[in-house]
């Protein structure tokens, strides 16, 4: 099943990831390559993230979106998972 995820950044987003892009990057490439992740990025102005996700469950999203650094140290500040139906 598929999912959408939304979610928000924190203040000053660009200058607090920094020490933490790599490894939030890296986890991602994981994601992707195990098949979890289909893509996820903010919007131009960097103030949400949007992910879709191919998963069993939600809790599954939940699970990979809360270990991931951004989400540990607070450069997420909220994420949302939904269900999607690709209708096209």
């Amino acid at each position: 099943m598929r999912f959408v995820v939304w979610g928000t950044y924190c203040d000053d987003v660009l200058e607090k990831r920094a020490p933490f892009r790599q490894e939030h990057l890296d986890g991602l490439q994981r994601q992707k390559d195990a098949g979890l992740l289909i893509t996820l990025g903010p919007t131009a102005d960097t103030r949400l993230v949007f992910g879709i996700y191919e998963a069993e469950s939600r809790e599954q999203v939940e699970e990979a979106l809360h270990a991931d650094v951004y989400w540990r140290e607070g450069i997420w500040t909220e994420l949302q998972v939904h269900p999607w139906i690709q209708a096209f």
